[in-house]
């Protein structure tokens, strides 16, 4: 077996200057250690230390280091044990490339601070081929409000390969004990926001050990930003954005949140070239797309920073108005993605597909499968000849095992994917191959459940009988469909206006997916959590998990943190998908010879 070292033992590139004054991080830490429930000191290393961004042979090591010495990190693993790095830091804010490394390896990294605090933690590269088998967590939706997210307590020991922190990392746009105004507006607000979520509260830090315990991903939705922002618009069409011309994803409000976010998550600075679109030539790369052998693809999307204005919301109890939505959102053109974004999508699902890759993630921050006009402008739905010809290419070029993953609906719901050719109530819907699962939030108050009973109450659409019924239901999933919890309550209400818009229910019953229900429901909307995914190495099956614990108000926890840290995640849902052989020269059933 060949030996493995590093070209030289050079010291690590700094990749950042000083962001953070020290005047910022004291009054930061101050507001998030008012409550009566004090915690200690804080840590020289503040949120922990970080790899992410990971391909086959590189990593991007993230710390924020407190200290005014120089920090050293030392890198372990591979086919090689003791391989060491050191690096002089003058930066406080670190984001570094780890180059040279080997494809599928474990490695354990140690770092240590200017002042002599120690971290560790550890990672895995991708394989380049073979079926390994794969887990990964992916979640999205965590205000700093609800902090420390008792939520994902337990995903630091799930031995994972990656995890996906899919969008609405922050919520720049609603108050917070670290800054307690509506919306960030200078870079120090918006970095006291990324600040407040990844520090340490009541003696809970569940993002550190999270992110020291795997690789992780991370992608922006709206509120890293400001609300149901379309950074491809123009500035005049949104009167928070104050520039007199140009984009939104090119004015000071956007450019400041896209700061933030790059200086709080490990990863790499891309940038498109000149791909013949002013929304996108020069801008931010978020987009990814990353193989793990041939287990899994994972494609990151940015569904945020180059879609066209969102069309104007809907009454749902005016019918003409309905028509009015479901016709507006078919204009040909209007894009979500962009097109250079939506063709590298298309091009890496097919590659994918022609080298025989089992499973192919696409992890978008907003939904794509079909909710319903309600809230749709927001969601792919609202951008539905993109949808359409998104969806159709996957059917009509054969791509198996297509998984939307998404987040923003603040609960989970499965289900299959179906289209529409063009406009219409009347219009067939096509059915595909393809499924969708939403992951439940981190920490939103209230969730989904809660949040569409009260609407609907609200609107009229359901009876104050109901509602108090509803009111009376626990929060107990299970698998069958008799309405005595609160989540089989929801889902039967939405499978009502689902059908009067003749979309399929949801779930994977009766679908084309080859999936059986293990434990609580397609849906479960009134938990705080993530969820897991698991390919079995030798049969391929999918296992999806969803995690939660009962959600929380910022006032409970300042009431009584203990009591709310410690309620320990729990299985809401899970379910098997048997995926279709993937035909490009494998067999999913024998055994490979793997890579040695």
């Amino acid at each position: 077996m060949p030996t493995h070292r590093p070209s030289t033992r050079r010291l690590i590139r700094l990749g950042a200057a000083c962001l953070l004054a020290g005047s910022l991080f004291v009054a930061t830490w101050a507001a998030l250690s008012a409550n009566p429930v004090t915690d200690p000191p804080p840590p020289i290393l503040p949120n922990g230390i970080a790899m992410g961004d990971v391909t086959q042979t590189s990593a991007i090591l993230w710390m924020r280091d407190a200290s005014t010495g120089t920090a050293t990190v030392r890198l372990q693993g591979g086919r090689d044990a003791g391989e060491t790095r050191a690096s002089l830091r003058d930066s406080r804010v670190v984001t570094d490339t780890l180059a040279d490394l080997l494809p599928g390896a474990r490695y354990v990294y140690t770092v240590t601070s200017g002042a002599g605090e120690v971290m560790t933690g550890t990672f895995r590269t991708p394989f380049a081929s073979g079926r390994h088998g794969l887990r990964f967590g992916v979640s999205g939706d965590g205000r700093g409000d609800l902090a420390p997210f008792p939520a994902i307590a337990n995903a630091a020991g799930r031995e994972l390969d990656f995890f996906v922190e899919l969008g609405d990392t922050i919520y720049a746009d609603v108050p917070s004990p670290a800054l307690p105004i509506t919306q960030a507006v200078a870079l120090d607000q918006f970095r006291a926001k990324q600040q407040e979520v990844y520090a340490t509260r009541y003696g809970l830090n569940a993002w550190a050990a999270l992110r020291a315990s795997t690789a992780v991903f991370a992608i922006i939705d709206d509120h890293e930003v400001t609300n149901d922002f379309a950074g491809g618009a123009d500035v005049s069409s949104d009167s928070r954005f104050t520039e007199a011309t140009g984009l939104i994803n090119e004015s000071a409000l956007y450019r400041r949140g896209m700061q933030a976010f790059h200086e709080y998550n490990p990863l790499r600075a891309e940038f498109y070239g000149d791909v013949g679109d002013p929304r996108m030539n020069g801008k931010r790369k978020l987009y990814r797309y990353r193989t793990f052998g041939q287990d899994a693809a994972l494609l990151i999307l940015d569904a945020r920073s180059f879609r066209d204005e969102e069309i104007a919301p809907v009454d749902p109890n005016n019918q003409l108005d309905i028509f009015r939505f479901l016709n507006q959102v078919f204009e040909p053109g209007r894009t979500m993605l962009g097109g250079a974004q939506l063709a590298q999508l298309k091009a890496n699902l097919l590659d994918a597909q022609q080298r025989g890759v089992t499973w192919k993630f696409v992890a978008v921050s907003e939904p794509i499968q079909n909710l319903g006009p309600a809230g749709g402008q927001d969601r792919f739905e609202g951008y539905a000849a993109e949808r359409t010809e998104l969806l159709r290419f996957i059917q009509e070029q054969g791509i198996q095992n297509v998984v939307f993953v998404a987040a923003d609906l603040h609960g989970t719901i499965v289900n299959n994917l179906t289209y529409q050719e063009r406009a219409g109530l009347t219009e067939p819907q096509q059915p595909t191959d393809a499924f969708e699962v939403t992951t439940g939030p981190v920490a939103y108050d209230a969730p989904f459940g809660p949040t569409a009973v009260a609407l609907a109450a609200d609107l009229g659409l359901i009876s104050p009988e109901e509602k108090a019924f509803y009111d009376s239901l626990p929060v107990a999933p299970d698998l069958d469909d008799v309405v005595d919890d609160k989540d089989d309550f929801v889902k039967s209400y939405a499978n009502q206006a689902l059908a009067q818009l003749g979309y399929d229910p949801v779930g994977l019953d009766g679908s084309p997916i080859d999936a059986r229900l293990l434990a609580g429901d397609y849906l479960a909307v009134h938990t705080y959590g993530w969820t897991e995914f698991e390919i079995d190495a030798g049969s391929q099956l999918l296992t999806v998990t969803a995690y939660g614990v009962p959600a929380y108000t910022a006032a409970e926890m300042a009431a009584d943190p203990a009591a709310v840290i410690g309620r320990a995640p729990a299985i809401v849902s899970r379910f098997v998908v048997t995926p279709a052989a993937v035909d490009a020269g494998f067999n999913l059933y024998l055994p490979l010879i793997q890579e040695e």
